[in-house]
């Protein structure tokens, strides 16, 4: 059911027991006073359409995870050793294909790896096999856990097929973080060939409750501005149009980046050209702040590192913000410069302690341009990441641990603080998946990754900068699912929960910009459209939109968030017991409760219990979804408004309340604070004709404290946001006034 919910700040009503008086359907409190006077106290708040969602308690089954459909799925890779084909035609047990291997004992396995995964969803290994004539073959199976073989188990094969299903448990994987790989080994029998087929991680069955926790009293940060921006791109040819402006104004876009990834190491600014091209790109600097001033985004600008020279990035910030005051405040040196795919004309290219060394020319040229501007350079988690031949002239001992490192950060962050030099920020970049590899459990499962790479960073930063490093800010300026060739994953609901729950991870840590790789990117049919992957889309495309104006589900992912929190609010904790399930919340500025919950599973439902401490809610939320009903409508070519995010109600919030979470979804509450009471403090009759009133609420809330003479035209007497649980007005009452009455209110502003 869909309704369009009400105006902001329409009203609803909770009252005290006293003398009741009914104006139409709203009972209200009657206070007589001296002066044959009257004060009326009612509060205002909120009237709702009510849907309720529950659902009774089953276990349901998840999704399991293939490993092996007549071809490897799910981002496996083949590790094996001995003699194997993996388009084996025959013989098979389902499908088209099975794998075949040959080899003496121990000299031949079936060894699948991926990078490490959690099995807390997951009961077991299944697999089906078969011994070549005349059988007698055993395997050994066993898995890679935590960077160490497991002692696993024995089977043994017939020369028929035969289903194996291995509990986790007897593989030393269960519950396990970091699952690795699983080998099945030739362990007895001869050197004929034996066969495996349809392998996969069973599912375990969904947990009976999922409980959700949110503690309104512990604050966890203040949530940045910068979290809620777009890569846009000098090829965009749509870009500098009305529909754009339109688009990211409807996604809330706060900030945008430009020229766009890879070829901002060949883009010259003034010529809106790259390296020799003698042609122009689509959207120039001039386009591009058209668009960014019009929406009132803030920028992430990257000079041209890898072709370019310090004088050319400071005069670009001369123009943009000394010429033309746009106040573009963050610049970037380079993109990626570690990577071996970047455009570097410099000696040593990829070298970071080159990069350093220019980079030092780069920040005092263009910070002569305009001091008040910030400038960031590229950093790499891992001490050893991006290692060359280059590094090994510059290795940087970490003074903590007294270890040699050659990566990328160890020597840039070494080099800089020896020259003297302090980035104002450093810039992150995460793709968890390449061509080929996409799995959507195991995407979803990634996010928990940042805070491992924010520790990984500042821990990188303190070691090798020292105390200086304590106000260099963290920023992530792209972050999609896969760098490599585009399949349907990226246009799939998948990737829009991808989204939200990178997003709602990263909120969590320490970093302050957040940047997703991009508006526009362009379809590319090149990559995985594998039927183990969920979605119906023909195309891949890391872009949002497709074409002028095509919402792809980041882009609808993007619009939920603004409904989840702006620039300057408070992220709350908030846990939840079950992996499949993440949980985000935050304080918004009018005091309401925002949590928004992920079901990472495409097909099981999951019951949640869900506790608020520290906040008492009114039973009347708003509620927003977003999910398979709405993927098909896309599919469909339903009305837009039901591919839209879902606006509804929840008629039954409280400080204990149940929900069933949809497969594959986004479910945001918004939950307003309970009924304010407002009261006159005794005596009623205070001297000099005055009153006292008391308002009564949720600490953190905002209210407006309304008076009217005859219930029809209101006004605010004083608006004010609770630090405790209750704030006190004192009031002349006029001898000319027959009588007012005063309303305590609590208004949605989104």
């Amino acid at each position: 059911m869909r309704s369009t919910g009400r105006p902001k700040g329409a009203p609803f009503y909770l009252y005290q027991t006293m003398t009741h008086r009914i104006f139409g359907k709203v009972p209200e409190i009657l206070i007589r006073f001296m002066f044959q006077r009257n004060v009326r106290a009612l509060f205002a708040g909120l009237v709702l359409l009510v849907t309720v969602f529950c659902a009774p308690l089953r276990l349901l089954a998840q999704a399991n995870l293939p490993i092996y459909t007549d071809r490897l799925v799910n981002g496996f890779q083949d590790w094996s050793w001995g003699t194997k084909n993996f388009a084996n035609s025959s013989p098979v047990h389902l499908g088209s294909n099975s794998i075949s291997l040959s080899g003496t004992v121990y000299n031949v396995a079936l060894s699948l790896f991926h990078p490490g995964f959690d099995t807390s969803p997951y009961s077991s290994f299944s697999f089906w096999a078969m011994a070549g004539s005349p059988g007698g073959q055993a395997l050994h199976v066993f898995a890679h856990v935590n960077g160490a073989d497991t002692s696993g188990m024995n089977v043994s094969l017939s020369t028929t097929w035969q289903q194996f299903t291995i509990p986790l448990s007897s593989l030393g994987a269960d519950g396990k973080t970091n699952l690795e790989r699983i080998t099945l080994q030739l362990s007895a029998g001869t050197s004929t060939p034996f066969y495996i087929d349809d392998a996969q991680i069973t599912a375990k069955p969904a947990p009976a409750l999922v409980h959700i926790s949110v503690n309104a009293t512990q604050a966890v940060r203040v949530a940045d501005s910068r979290w809620f921006g777009l890569n846009t791109a000098i090829w965009d040819g749509n870009f500098d149009t009305p529909q754009t402006i339109s688009l990211l104004r409807e996604a809330g876009s706060t900030v945008l980046r430009y020229p766009g990834g890879s070829l901002s190491d060949e883009y010259h600014w003034g010529s809106n050209k790259s390296g020799t091209n003698t042609w122009q790109w689509s959207t120039s600097f001039g386009n591009f702040v058209h668009v960014a001033t019009n929406i009132g985004a803030q920028a992430f600008i990257t000079v041209n590192y890898g072709s370019g020279t310090a004088g050319e990035a400071a005069a670009w910030v001369r123009h943009s913000n000394v010429t033309n005051h746009y106040a573009f405040k963050y610049w970037e040196i380079g993109n990626e410069c570690y990577g071996d795919w970047e455009t570097d004309t410099n000696s040593n290219q990829h070298d970071p302690y080159t990069y350093a060394q220019r980079a030092t020319n780069y920040i005092q040229l263009m910070k002569a341009a305009d001091p008040s501007i910030k400038i960031g350079v590229v950093i790499a988690a891992g001490e050893n990441s991006y290692s060359n031949a280059y590094t090994l002239s510059h290795p940087a001992m970490n003074p903590r641990t007294g270890t040699m490192n050659y990566g990328w950060t160890p020597i840039l962050l070494t080099t800089l603080k020896n020259f003297g030099v302090t980035p104002d920020f450093v810039v992150h970049h995460v793709y968890p998946e390449w061509t080929a590899q996409e799995s959507d459990p195991l995407l979803l499962q990634s996010t928990s990754g940042w805070a491992r790479d924010a520790a990984d960073l500042r821990q990188q930063l303190a070691d090798y900068f020292g105390p200086g490093s304590t106000n260099i800010e963290i920023v992530c300026t792209e972050n999609n699912s896969n760098s490599g060739n585009q399949g349907k994953q990226s246009t799939s609901l998948v990737n829009g929960l991808y989204y939200a729950d990178s997003l709602g991870e990263l909120m969590k840590t320490e970093l302050n910009g957040f940047v997703w790789w991009d508006l526009r990117n362009g379809a590319d049919t090149s990559g995985n459209m594998d039927p183990t992957l969920y979605g119906w889309r023909a195309v891949g495309d890391l872009g949002m939109i497709g074409g002028l104006n095509t919402r792809y589900p980041p882009f609808y992912a993007a619009k939920m968030m603004q409904f989840f929190v702006r620039g300057g609010e408070s992220i709350l904790a908030a846990t939840s017991d079950y992996k499949l399930v993440s949980a985000y919340a935050a304080r918004q500025s009018n005091g309401a409760i925002s949590l928004l919950l992920v079901n990472r599973d495409t097909v099981a439902p999951f019951n949640a219990r869900i506790g608020l401490s520290g906040f008492a809610p009114h039973p009347i939320a708003a509620l927003r979804s977003f999910g398979i009903p709405q993927d098909e409508a896309a599919r469909t070519n339903a009305p837009a408004l039901l591919q839209d995010i879902d606006t509804n109600t929840f008629n039954s919030a409280s400080g204990l309340f149940s929900y069933t979470i949809p497969p594959l979804s986004l479910t945001l509450f918004s939950l307003a604070p309970a009924a304010p009471i407002v009261s006159v403090l005794p005596p009623a009759a205070q001297p000099g004709g005055q009153i006292i009133l008391q308002l009564q609420g949720q600490p953190g809330a905002r209210y407006v404290l309304e008076t009217s003479p005859d219930l029809t035209s209101w006004s605010a007497a004083a608006t004010n946001t609770l630090s405790g649980s209750s704030l006190t007005f004192t009031n002349a009452v006029s001898a000319s006034v027959g009588q007012r009455f005063w309303r305590a209110v609590w208004k949605s502003d989104r």
